[in-house]
Protein backbone atom coordinates (compact mmCIF):
# COMPACT_ATOMS: atom_id res chain seq x y z
CA UNK A 1 0.00 0.00 0.00
CA UNK A 2 1.30 3.39 -0.91
CA UNK A 3 2.24 5.57 2.03
CA UNK A 4 -0.01 8.53 2.77
CA UNK A 5 2.57 11.20 1.98
CA UNK A 6 2.89 9.89 -1.57
CA UNK A 7 -0.85 9.48 -2.09
CA UNK A 8 -1.42 13.13 -1.32
CA UNK A 9 0.25 14.15 -4.58
CA UNK A 10 -1.37 12.04 -7.25
CA UNK A 11 -0.48 13.03 -10.79
CA UNK A 12 -3.12 15.57 -11.66
CA UNK A 13 -3.24 18.96 -13.27
CA UNK A 14 -3.78 21.63 -10.66
CA UNK A 15 -5.95 24.64 -11.33
CA UNK A 16 -3.90 27.73 -12.20
CA UNK A 17 -3.33 30.42 -9.62
CA UNK A 18 -5.63 33.38 -9.20
CA UNK A 19 -3.34 35.48 -11.36
CA UNK A 20 -5.59 34.94 -14.36
CA UNK A 21 -4.73 33.36 -17.68
CA UNK A 22 -1.13 34.53 -17.63
CA UNK A 23 1.32 31.98 -16.29
CA UNK A 24 3.10 33.26 -13.17
CA UNK A 25 6.84 33.79 -13.19
CA UNK A 26 9.02 32.24 -10.51
CA UNK A 27 11.96 33.97 -8.83
CA UNK A 28 13.70 31.34 -6.71
CA UNK A 29 16.34 32.86 -4.41
CA UNK A 30 18.67 30.57 -2.45
CA UNK A 31 21.16 31.68 0.19
CA UNK A 32 24.04 29.51 1.36
CA UNK A 33 24.48 28.46 5.01
CA UNK A 34 21.97 31.01 6.34
CA UNK A 35 20.16 30.35 9.60
CA UNK A 36 17.18 32.29 10.94
CA UNK A 37 19.29 35.16 12.30
CA UNK A 38 17.05 37.65 10.53
CA UNK A 39 14.89 40.52 11.78
CA UNK A 40 11.75 38.92 10.37
CA UNK A 41 12.52 35.93 12.64
CA UNK A 42 12.94 38.34 15.57
CA UNK A 43 16.71 38.50 15.72
CA UNK A 44 17.52 41.61 17.80
CA UNK A 45 20.69 42.73 16.01
CA UNK A 46 20.97 41.57 12.40
CA UNK A 47 19.94 44.17 9.80
CA UNK A 48 18.17 42.71 6.74
CA UNK A 49 15.50 45.18 5.61
CA UNK A 50 14.99 43.65 2.17
CA UNK A 51 14.23 40.18 3.47
CA UNK A 52 11.98 41.90 5.99
CA UNK A 53 10.00 43.56 3.20
CA UNK A 54 9.79 40.27 1.32
CA UNK A 55 8.32 38.68 4.45
CA UNK A 56 5.82 41.52 4.60
CA UNK A 57 4.57 40.73 1.09
CA UNK A 58 4.39 36.97 1.58
CA UNK A 59 4.13 34.17 4.12
CA UNK A 60 7.06 33.40 6.39
CA UNK A 61 7.31 29.79 7.51
CA UNK A 62 8.40 29.57 11.14
CA UNK A 63 8.91 25.79 11.16
CA UNK A 64 10.65 24.99 7.89
CA UNK A 65 13.37 22.33 7.82
CA UNK A 66 16.01 20.97 5.47
CA UNK A 67 16.25 17.28 4.64
CA UNK A 68 20.03 17.04 5.20
CA UNK A 69 22.15 19.72 6.92
CA UNK A 70 24.79 20.00 4.20
CA UNK A 71 24.73 21.73 0.83
CA UNK A 72 24.70 19.00 -1.81
CA UNK A 73 22.12 16.59 -0.34
CA UNK A 74 19.84 19.44 0.70
CA UNK A 75 19.92 21.26 -2.63
CA UNK A 76 19.40 18.03 -4.53
CA UNK A 77 16.41 17.35 -2.30
CA UNK A 78 14.52 20.56 -3.06
CA UNK A 79 15.54 20.47 -6.72
CA UNK A 80 14.26 16.90 -7.21
CA UNK A 81 11.46 16.88 -4.62
CA UNK A 82 12.99 13.74 -3.08
CA UNK A 83 14.51 12.80 0.24
CA UNK A 84 18.30 12.26 0.10
CA UNK A 85 17.99 8.52 0.64
CA UNK A 86 15.61 8.37 -2.33
CA UNK A 87 17.88 10.33 -4.66
CA UNK A 88 21.05 8.57 -3.46
CA UNK A 89 22.64 11.89 -2.52
CA UNK A 90 23.94 11.40 1.00
CA UNK A 91 27.39 12.94 0.77
CA UNK A 92 28.38 16.54 0.38
CA UNK A 93 29.95 16.83 -3.05
CA UNK A 94 31.64 14.56 -5.55
CA UNK A 95 28.40 12.90 -6.63
CA UNK A 96 25.34 13.73 -8.73
CA UNK A 97 21.74 12.60 -8.61
CA UNK A 98 21.75 11.83 -12.37
CA UNK A 99 24.00 8.89 -11.54
CA UNK A 100 21.07 7.29 -9.73
CA UNK A 101 18.08 8.91 -11.47
CA UNK A 102 19.24 9.79 -15.00
CA UNK A 103 15.76 10.65 -16.29
CA UNK A 104 14.42 12.53 -13.28
CA UNK A 105 12.66 15.84 -13.90
CA UNK A 106 13.96 18.62 -11.66
CA UNK A 107 11.86 21.54 -10.48
CA UNK A 108 13.20 24.05 -13.04
CA UNK A 109 13.19 21.35 -15.72
CA UNK A 110 9.45 20.91 -15.14
CA UNK A 111 8.98 24.61 -15.89
CA UNK A 112 11.32 24.41 -18.86
CA UNK A 113 9.26 21.57 -20.35
CA UNK A 114 6.17 23.76 -19.88
CA UNK A 115 7.65 26.47 -22.11
CA UNK A 116 9.23 28.67 -19.44
CA UNK A 117 12.60 30.31 -19.91
CA UNK A 118 14.77 28.87 -17.13
CA UNK A 119 18.04 30.35 -15.93
CA UNK A 120 20.48 29.82 -13.09
CA UNK A 121 22.71 32.49 -11.57
CA UNK A 122 25.31 31.28 -9.09
CA UNK A 123 24.91 28.34 -6.72
CA UNK A 124 21.73 26.28 -6.94
CA UNK A 125 23.02 22.71 -6.98
CA UNK A 126 26.32 21.99 -5.27
CA UNK A 127 29.46 24.11 -5.53
CA UNK A 128 32.63 23.86 -3.52
CA UNK A 129 32.77 27.27 -1.89
CA UNK A 130 34.92 29.17 -2.54
CA UNK A 131 36.80 26.72 -4.80
CA UNK A 132 34.15 26.37 -7.52
CA UNK A 133 33.06 30.00 -7.69
CA UNK A 134 33.13 31.11 -11.32
CA UNK A 135 32.52 27.59 -12.65
CA UNK A 136 29.46 25.42 -13.30
CA UNK A 137 30.11 23.46 -10.12
CA UNK A 138 28.06 20.25 -9.97
CA UNK A 139 25.27 21.71 -12.05
CA UNK A 140 22.45 20.04 -14.00
CA UNK A 141 22.52 21.28 -17.62
CA UNK A 142 19.13 19.74 -18.39
CA UNK A 143 17.47 22.19 -15.99
CA UNK A 144 18.45 25.45 -17.65
CA UNK A 145 18.27 27.45 -20.85
CA UNK A 146 20.97 29.79 -19.61
CA UNK A 147 23.50 29.86 -16.78
CA UNK A 148 25.65 32.61 -15.30
CA UNK A 149 28.65 31.87 -13.07
CA UNK A 150 29.57 35.15 -11.38
CA UNK A 151 33.04 35.69 -9.95
CA UNK A 152 34.31 38.70 -8.05
CA UNK A 153 36.99 40.20 -5.91
CA UNK A 154 36.44 37.77 -3.04
CA UNK A 155 38.24 35.16 -5.18
CA UNK A 156 41.29 37.31 -5.85
CA UNK A 157 41.37 38.43 -2.20
CA UNK A 158 41.68 34.86 -0.92
CA UNK A 159 45.38 35.21 0.06
CA UNK A 160 44.48 37.84 2.66
CA UNK A 161 41.45 36.06 4.19
CA UNK A 162 41.86 35.25 7.87
CA UNK A 163 41.12 31.63 8.77
CA UNK A 164 41.01 29.71 12.03
CA UNK A 165 42.02 26.60 10.08
CA UNK A 166 45.09 25.83 8.01
CA UNK A 167 46.52 28.16 5.36
CA UNK A 168 44.14 28.51 2.45
CA UNK A 169 41.49 26.40 4.19
CA UNK A 170 38.38 28.53 3.74
CA UNK A 171 35.42 26.40 2.72
CA UNK A 172 35.02 24.43 5.94
CA UNK A 173 36.51 26.78 8.48
CA UNK A 174 35.57 29.95 10.27
CA UNK A 175 37.21 32.42 7.90
CA UNK A 176 36.51 36.05 7.15
CA UNK A 177 37.59 39.28 5.50
CA UNK A 178 36.39 42.85 5.88
CA UNK A 179 37.05 43.67 2.24
CA UNK A 180 38.21 46.90 0.70
CA UNK A 181 36.16 48.29 -2.17
CA UNK A 182 32.41 48.41 -2.63
CA UNK A 183 29.60 45.93 -3.15
CA UNK A 184 29.91 45.88 -6.93
CA UNK A 185 33.27 44.08 -6.78
CA UNK A 186 31.99 41.02 -4.91
CA UNK A 187 30.74 37.77 -6.48
CA UNK A 188 27.23 38.06 -5.06
CA UNK A 189 26.91 41.60 -6.40
CA UNK A 190 27.87 40.33 -9.85
CA UNK A 191 25.21 37.65 -9.39
CA UNK A 192 22.57 40.22 -8.48
CA UNK A 193 23.50 42.29 -11.55
CA UNK A 194 23.16 39.23 -13.78
CA UNK A 195 19.77 38.44 -12.25
CA UNK A 196 18.58 41.99 -12.94
CA UNK A 197 19.73 41.75 -16.57
CA UNK A 198 17.88 38.46 -17.03
CA UNK A 199 14.72 39.98 -15.55
CA UNK A 200 15.00 42.88 -17.99
CA UNK A 201 15.64 40.63 -20.98
CA UNK A 202 12.88 38.10 -20.25
CA UNK A 203 10.21 40.25 -18.64
CA UNK A 204 7.78 39.57 -21.51
CA UNK A 205 7.85 35.77 -21.31
CA UNK A 206 7.19 33.35 -18.46
CA UNK A 207 10.42 32.64 -16.61
CA UNK A 208 11.84 30.53 -13.82
CA UNK A 209 14.89 32.41 -12.56
CA UNK A 210 16.97 30.76 -9.85
CA UNK A 211 19.44 33.06 -8.12
CA UNK A 212 21.94 31.38 -5.81
CA UNK A 213 23.95 33.65 -3.52
CA UNK A 214 27.16 32.41 -1.88
CA UNK A 215 26.99 34.42 1.30
CA UNK A 216 26.92 33.93 4.19
CA UNK A 217 28.87 30.70 3.48
CA UNK A 218 32.39 30.84 4.85
CA UNK A 219 34.66 32.60 4.11
CA UNK A 220 32.52 35.43 5.43
CA UNK A 221 33.61 38.13 2.98
CA UNK A 222 31.82 41.45 2.70
CA UNK A 223 32.83 45.08 2.22
CA UNK A 224 34.18 46.66 5.37
CA UNK A 225 31.12 48.88 5.92
CA UNK A 226 29.03 45.83 6.76
CA UNK A 227 31.47 44.77 9.47
CA UNK A 228 31.38 48.28 10.92
CA UNK A 229 27.65 47.92 11.42
CA UNK A 230 28.34 45.25 14.06
CA UNK A 231 30.91 46.49 16.59
CA UNK A 232 32.40 43.64 18.61
CA UNK A 233 30.98 45.26 21.75
CA UNK A 234 27.46 44.45 20.48
CA UNK A 235 28.16 40.79 19.69
CA UNK A 236 26.63 38.40 22.20
CA UNK A 237 27.83 34.81 22.34
CA UNK A 238 25.39 32.07 23.39
CA UNK A 239 24.98 31.63 27.15
CA UNK A 240 24.33 27.96 27.87
CA UNK A 241 24.37 25.54 30.80
CA UNK A 242 27.80 24.08 31.53
CA UNK A 243 26.32 20.57 31.43
CA UNK A 244 24.45 21.13 28.14
CA UNK A 245 26.26 18.38 26.22
CA UNK A 246 26.47 15.72 28.93
CA UNK A 247 23.09 14.19 28.06
CA UNK A 248 23.48 13.87 24.26
CA UNK A 249 24.86 10.89 22.32
CA UNK A 250 28.42 11.36 21.11
CA UNK A 251 27.26 11.07 17.49
CA UNK A 252 25.05 14.13 17.94
CA UNK A 253 27.94 16.50 18.52
CA UNK A 254 29.72 17.03 15.21
CA UNK A 255 32.59 19.41 15.81
CA UNK A 256 35.64 20.20 13.77
CA UNK A 257 38.54 19.71 16.17
CA UNK A 258 40.26 23.00 15.34
CA UNK A 259 37.15 24.82 16.58
CA UNK A 260 37.22 23.26 20.06
CA UNK A 261 39.36 25.97 21.61
CA UNK A 262 38.52 29.16 19.79
CA UNK A 263 39.39 32.28 21.74
CA UNK A 264 36.48 34.46 22.78
CA UNK A 265 37.81 37.19 20.47
CA UNK A 266 37.79 34.86 17.46
CA UNK A 267 34.30 33.71 18.34
CA UNK A 268 33.06 37.30 18.43
CA UNK A 269 34.86 38.14 15.21
CA UNK A 270 33.33 35.10 13.50
CA UNK A 271 29.83 36.12 14.56
CA UNK A 272 30.47 39.71 13.47
CA UNK A 273 31.63 38.51 10.06
CA UNK A 274 28.64 36.18 9.68
CA UNK A 275 26.23 39.01 10.48
CA UNK A 276 28.08 41.32 8.07
CA UNK A 277 27.74 38.71 5.32
CA UNK A 278 24.02 38.41 5.96
CA UNK A 279 23.51 42.15 5.65
CA UNK A 280 25.60 42.22 2.46
CA UNK A 281 23.50 39.32 1.09
CA UNK A 282 20.35 41.22 1.99
CA UNK A 283 21.52 44.26 0.02
CA UNK A 284 21.96 42.10 -3.09
CA UNK A 285 18.56 40.49 -2.64
CA UNK A 286 17.17 44.00 -2.39
CA UNK A 287 18.60 44.92 -5.78
CA UNK A 288 16.80 41.96 -7.37
CA UNK A 289 13.53 42.79 -5.59
CA UNK A 290 13.85 46.42 -6.72
CA UNK A 291 14.16 45.23 -10.32
CA UNK A 292 11.02 43.09 -9.97
CA UNK A 293 9.12 46.17 -8.82
CA UNK A 294 10.67 48.55 -11.37
CA UNK A 295 9.83 46.23 -14.25
CA UNK A 296 6.22 45.84 -13.20
CA UNK A 297 6.65 42.12 -12.45
CA UNK A 298 5.56 42.11 -8.81
CA UNK A 299 1.99 41.04 -9.47
CA UNK A 300 3.05 38.35 -11.93
CA UNK A 301 5.90 36.72 -10.03
CA UNK A 302 6.02 34.12 -7.25
CA UNK A 303 9.09 34.81 -5.13
CA UNK A 304 10.69 32.18 -2.91
CA UNK A 305 13.56 32.81 -0.52
CA UNK A 306 15.22 29.94 1.33
CA UNK A 307 18.54 28.71 2.66
CA UNK A 308 19.85 25.21 2.05
CA UNK A 309 20.13 24.46 5.78
CA UNK A 310 20.65 26.16 9.11
CA UNK A 311 23.88 27.05 10.90
CA UNK A 312 25.45 27.08 14.36
CA UNK A 313 27.17 30.17 15.65
CA UNK A 314 28.39 28.83 18.97
CA UNK A 315 25.17 27.13 20.13
CA UNK A 316 25.91 23.83 21.91
CA UNK A 317 29.57 24.86 21.51
CA UNK A 318 29.17 24.12 17.80
CA UNK A 319 30.00 26.11 14.70
CA UNK A 320 28.66 25.80 11.16
CA UNK A 321 26.33 22.98 10.04
CA UNK A 322 26.03 19.15 9.89
CA UNK A 323 24.08 18.45 13.07
CA UNK A 324 20.52 17.41 13.84
CA UNK A 325 19.98 20.17 16.38
CA UNK A 326 17.38 22.84 15.60
CA UNK A 327 20.07 25.40 14.71
CA UNK A 328 21.31 23.29 11.81
CA UNK A 329 18.04 21.75 10.59
CA UNK A 330 15.80 24.83 10.62
CA UNK A 331 15.84 27.17 7.63
CA UNK A 332 14.35 30.54 6.73
CA UNK A 333 11.59 30.16 4.16
CA UNK A 334 9.53 32.99 2.70
CA UNK A 335 7.05 32.54 -0.15
CA UNK A 336 5.40 35.54 -1.78
CA UNK A 337 2.42 34.67 -4.00
CA UNK A 338 0.88 37.90 -5.31
CA UNK A 339 -2.55 36.31 -5.74
CA UNK A 340 -3.06 35.80 -2.01
CA UNK A 341 -3.39 39.31 -0.61
CA UNK A 342 -5.09 38.19 2.62
CA UNK A 343 -1.99 36.41 3.89
CA UNK A 344 0.62 39.01 3.04
CA UNK A 345 2.90 39.61 5.99
CA UNK A 346 1.65 36.55 7.85
CA UNK A 347 3.64 33.91 9.69
CA UNK A 348 2.82 30.24 9.33
CA UNK A 349 3.54 27.86 12.20
CA UNK A 350 2.91 24.86 9.96
CA UNK A 351 5.66 22.26 9.83
CA UNK A 352 7.20 22.41 6.35
CA UNK A 353 10.13 20.87 4.49
CA UNK A 354 12.32 22.22 1.71
CA UNK A 355 11.19 19.44 -0.60
CA UNK A 356 7.67 20.85 -0.33
CA UNK A 357 8.76 23.67 -2.64
CA UNK A 358 8.65 21.46 -5.74
CA UNK A 359 4.94 20.54 -5.44
CA UNK A 360 4.12 24.04 -4.17
CA UNK A 361 5.48 25.85 -7.20
CA UNK A 362 4.01 23.30 -9.60
CA UNK A 363 0.65 23.77 -7.89
CA UNK A 364 0.78 27.59 -8.02
CA UNK A 365 1.77 27.57 -11.69
CA UNK A 366 -0.84 25.00 -12.65
CA UNK A 367 1.73 22.50 -13.91
CA UNK A 368 1.18 18.77 -14.04
CA UNK A 369 3.53 16.78 -11.84
CA UNK A 370 5.28 14.07 -13.84
CA UNK A 371 5.55 11.75 -10.81
CA UNK A 372 4.25 11.24 -7.32
CA UNK A 373 6.34 13.17 -4.82
CA UNK A 374 6.74 12.85 -1.05
CA UNK A 375 6.26 16.57 -0.40
CA UNK A 376 3.06 18.54 0.05
CA UNK A 377 2.01 21.74 -1.61
CA UNK A 378 2.11 24.70 0.78
CA UNK A 379 -0.71 26.40 -1.06
CA UNK A 380 -3.13 25.89 1.89
CA UNK A 381 -0.76 27.86 4.15
CA UNK A 382 -0.38 30.58 1.50
CA UNK A 383 -4.16 30.94 1.34
CA UNK A 384 -4.57 30.82 5.13
CA UNK A 385 -1.41 31.06 7.21
CA UNK A 386 -3.18 29.43 10.18
CA UNK A 387 -3.67 26.15 8.29
CA UNK A 388 -1.84 23.27 10.03
CA UNK A 389 0.96 21.52 8.17
CA UNK A 390 2.28 17.99 8.05
CA UNK A 391 2.73 15.97 11.27
CA UNK A 392 6.52 16.17 11.19
CA UNK A 393 9.53 17.23 9.14
CA UNK A 394 12.34 14.74 8.63
CA UNK A 395 16.03 15.66 8.64
CA UNK A 396 18.74 13.04 8.18
CA UNK A 397 22.50 13.13 8.60
CA UNK A 398 25.39 10.70 8.63
CA UNK A 399 27.70 11.45 11.54
CA UNK A 400 30.91 10.03 12.95
CA UNK A 401 31.07 9.20 16.65
CA UNK A 402 33.41 11.89 17.87
CA UNK A 403 34.68 9.81 20.81
CA UNK A 404 36.40 7.43 18.39
CA UNK A 405 37.63 9.78 15.67
CA UNK A 406 41.10 10.38 17.11
CA UNK A 407 42.03 6.71 17.42
CA UNK A 408 40.01 5.20 14.58
CA UNK A 409 39.54 7.50 11.59
CA UNK A 410 37.94 4.69 9.58
CA UNK A 411 35.05 4.15 11.95
CA UNK A 412 31.81 3.60 9.96
CA UNK A 413 29.49 6.57 9.76
CA UNK A 414 26.44 6.68 12.00
CA UNK A 415 23.08 7.58 10.46
CA UNK A 416 20.88 9.91 12.42
CA UNK A 417 17.21 10.58 11.70
CA UNK A 418 15.33 13.43 13.33
CA UNK A 419 11.71 14.53 13.20
CA UNK A 420 10.38 17.91 14.21
CA UNK A 421 6.71 18.24 15.11
CA UNK A 422 5.11 21.50 16.17
CA UNK A 423 6.21 20.81 19.75
CA UNK A 424 8.95 18.18 19.82
CA UNK A 425 12.20 17.12 18.21
CA UNK A 426 12.97 13.41 18.39
CA UNK A 427 16.25 11.98 17.04
CA UNK A 428 17.67 8.48 16.80
CA UNK A 429 21.32 7.70 16.08
CA UNK A 430 22.35 4.41 14.54
CA UNK A 431 20.26 1.46 13.45
CA UNK A 432 22.28 -1.73 13.52
CA UNK A 433 24.54 -0.36 16.22
CA UNK A 434 22.42 1.82 18.51
CA UNK A 435 24.07 5.12 19.41
CA UNK A 436 21.32 6.79 21.40
CA UNK A 437 18.34 9.09 21.14
CA UNK A 438 17.35 12.70 21.85
CA UNK A 439 14.00 14.22 22.75
CA UNK A 440 13.39 17.94 23.23
CA UNK A 441 10.22 19.76 24.22
CA UNK A 442 10.29 23.05 22.33
CA UNK A 443 7.46 24.53 24.34
CA UNK A 444 9.64 24.40 27.46
CA UNK A 445 13.13 24.10 26.02
CA UNK A 446 13.38 25.89 22.64
CA UNK A 447 17.19 25.85 22.70
CA UNK A 448 17.34 22.08 23.20
CA UNK A 449 19.35 22.03 26.41
CA UNK A 450 17.64 19.09 28.12
CA UNK A 451 17.46 15.66 26.49
CA UNK A 452 14.26 13.97 27.72
CA UNK A 453 14.74 10.67 25.86
CA UNK A 454 15.34 8.73 29.08
CA UNK A 455 12.84 10.62 31.22
CA UNK A 456 10.23 8.09 32.47
CA UNK A 457 7.55 10.77 32.41
CA UNK A 458 8.13 11.20 28.67
CA UNK A 459 7.91 7.49 27.82
CA UNK A 460 4.52 7.75 26.14
CA UNK A 461 5.57 10.79 24.11
CA UNK A 462 8.77 9.06 23.05
CA UNK A 463 6.90 5.93 21.99
CA UNK A 464 4.52 7.97 19.85
CA UNK A 465 7.36 9.92 18.24
CA UNK A 466 9.35 6.74 17.69
CA UNK A 467 6.46 5.31 15.66
CA UNK A 468 6.12 8.55 13.71
CA UNK A 469 9.85 8.59 12.98
CA UNK A 470 9.68 5.00 11.74
CA UNK A 471 6.90 5.98 9.33
CA UNK A 472 8.78 8.99 8.03
CA UNK A 473 11.98 6.96 7.58
CA UNK A 474 10.07 4.39 5.53
CA UNK A 475 8.63 7.16 3.35
CA UNK A 476 12.04 8.71 2.82
CA UNK A 477 13.46 5.42 1.55
CA UNK A 478 10.63 4.36 -0.70
CA UNK A 479 11.76 4.07 -4.29
CA UNK A 480 10.35 6.95 -6.36
CA UNK A 481 7.84 5.97 -9.01
CA UNK A 482 7.48 7.39 -12.48
CA UNK A 483 10.19 8.89 -14.62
Amino acid sequence: MRLLAFVLLAVTTVAPTVLGDERPNVLFIVSDDLNTNLPSYDHPLVHAPNLQRLAERGVQFERAYCQWPACSPSRTSFMTGLYPEQSGMIKNGGDHFRRYLPDWTTLPQLFRQAGYFTARVGKILHYRVPGSIGTNGEDDPESWDQVVNPIGRDKTDEPIIYTTGGPGDFGATLSWLAADGDDSEQTDAHGASAAVRLLEEHRDEPFFLAVGFYRPHTPYVAPRKYFQRYPLSLIRLPVEPLDDLLDVPAAAWVQRTYQDDLSELDQRRAVQAYYASITFLDAQVGRVLDAVDRLGLAEETIIVFVSDHGYHMGEHKLWQKTTLFENSARVPMIVSEPGFDATRGKRSGAVAELLDLYPTLADLAGLELPVELPGRSLRPQLEDAATPGKPAALTTFRSVDRQHVSRDRHRPAVMGHSIRTERYRYTEWGERAWQGAELYDHNRDPKEFTNLADDPEMAAVRARLKDLLATRKAESREKPRGR
